[in-house]
């Protein structure tokens, strides 16, 4: 009954506010357009409304979730990074100790909701503009990008949580005599990841028949975006469709993009938006735009986030990838500084793939590129027979950074040399967690990581721990909302 008390208690409350049109507001994670006054309800006028609400979504890009938290759940709760810094909630994340009060938990579930949101918002109410300045075929692109927007997050919840709510509608009045049709969409149970999965795939199919082939920047969603994410998707859902991969790795391959020869090219920031990238996160610099989330993992000037692991930088030495070693890694000097007991302070290593991390950076993120997809579809070949196939590409991410052609060529040994290039091709990218968890490898492979001497760090990453709680604030607010197993 708390949250129906909740609800009467807002209706009662807004009934007060009837000089405003609009009032919005968050209580389960979704943004809510609240009429008292029987106006106009129409929600976009115009089409720079419309294109200030996409902005708006895209911008979601940039937030703490996507500047810093997404490295730290894809790399500090793997292999690759310890997770550094003095933050107890980053510690719980990097030990496998969370519990449901984690802020990190919190709020990446607010982020991602809070963009969904947005995108609904768009999606529920574009349809009802009338300006002619909104073409036929802008509407429909701006349904595309909207769509691909609401994949990506969906993506992420559904990796990190498992069953997580549906929410695709915005409620757009309150009022007493529709409590029960208002409930379930600011109050949502869970829905089973399969029905999760077949949203994002659904959304990322409308995407790709809307979106443009070519954009400003890699920044926006174009065809080869929605279709790396496809392949992605579709490697992750259980069962893995390793045809619609394959399929969907092609039209990626035969978009236009090709790899850099120079690996470090990537991070030089001299080649923001390069034929490798395929979506990308432009940043302008300064106090406006800039990217302060380079600073979390570079810089003297207090103890930075996502310190790089031993089991990694041995990972690199043992197959003598000095080029990749070098780009993604610097050592420096931190003695007087701080300490840790991972590193000594004397040759402490710090993430050197964001480079520009001075204050107002406009360093670029680059969440999606071409060996990403290359590697995803060496893995398809490999599960669907073709061994020669897969090794061939694993042999051209490897010959850009002078290694020898892999041994491997059984598909058993070829599952886990894919699994070592890309972990040492992506490496601090934000993959190595979700690439573990999608191929069952996660529990054996993070309780036998190794320290400095070679000795087991440690780590009891047992099945329930493969995914996070649900935020006690949620559970607090919506009955509905059960626990994950284990916490």
């Amino acid at each position: 009954m708390k949250p129906y008390i909740a609800l009467l208690t807002l209706v009662a409350a807004f009934a007060l506010f009837s000089c405003e049109d609009y009032l919005e507001l968050e209580p389960a994670s979704q943004s809510i357009a609240v009429d008292n006054t029987g106006a106009d309800s129409v929600y976009f006028k115009s089409a720079s409304e419309v294109e200030a609400a996409l902005a708006g979504a895209y911008s979601d890009f940039k937030n703490e979730y996507y500047q810093l938290d997404y490295y730290v759940n894809g790399d500090a709760q793997a292999d690759d990074a310890y997770a550094g810094g003095d933050n107890p909630d980053n510690f719980q994340i990097d030990d496998y100790r969370l519990d449901a009060t984690n802020r990190n938990v919190s709020r990446d579930w607010a982020y991602l909701y809070s963009t969904i949101g947005k995108t609904n918002t768009i999606l529920n109410n574009i349809g009802a503009v009338t300006d002619p300045a909104l073409s036929a075929s802008r509407r429909a692109e701006i349904i595309g990008e909207a769509s691909f927007i609401r994949a990506f997050m969906y993506f992420q919840l559904v990796q990190l949580w498992g069953d997580v709510p549906l929410q695709l509608q915005e409620v757009k009045t309150i009022s007493a005599d529709k409590l029960d049709e208002i409930y379930s969409i600011i109050f949502p149970a869970r829905s089973p990841q399969d029905e999760v999965y077949a949203q994002i795939i659904a959304d990322l199919e409308t995407a790709l028949a809307r979106v443009r082939a070519t954009a400003p920047h890699k920044g926006y969603a174009t065809t080869g975006a929605v279709n790396a994410m496809l392949a992605k998707v579709h490697a992750t859902v259980e069962p893995h469709d390793w045809a619609k991969v394959r399929e969907y790795c092609d039209a990626v391959i035969a978009g236009g993009y090709s790899l850099l020869d120079d690996y470090d090219a990537l991070w030089d920031n001299a080649n923001e938006n390069s034929e490798e990238s395929i979506f990308e996160i432009n940043y302008n610099g300064g106090a406006a735009d800039g990217n302060w989330g380079t600073k979390i993992f570079q810089g003297l000037d207090w103890k930075k986030f996502n310190l790089p692991a031993n089991d990694l930088v041995a990972a690199f030495d043992a197959e003598n990838d000095q080029i990749r070693k070098n780009a993604a890694v610097i050592f420096l000097d931190v003695t007087g500084k701080w300490s840790d007991p991972h590193w000594p302070q004397t040759h402490y290593p710090f993430i050197n793939k964001w480079r520009n991390f001075q204050e107002g950076s406009d360093q670029n993120y680059i969440f999606i590129r071409l060996a990403d997809i290359l590697l995803l579809k060496a893995e398809a070949l490999n599960e669907l027979g073709d061994q020669p196939g897969a090794a061939a590409l694993v042999n051209e991410i490897r010959d850009r950074v002078n290694l020898p052609p892999t041994t491997a060529s059984t598909q058993a040994e070829l599952r886990l040399a894919i699994e070592k290039e890309r972990r040492l091709e992506l490496a601090f990218e934000g993959h190595r967690w979700y690439d573990l968890k999608r191929t069952g490898r996660a529990i054996e492979v993070m309780n036998n990581a190794r320290g400095a001497n070679g000795e087991n760090l440690g780590y009891n990453l047992t099945p329930e721990r493969l995914l996070w709680p649900i935020p006690q604030a949620e559970l607090d607010k919506n009955s509905k909302l059960t626990q994950n197993p284990g916490y």
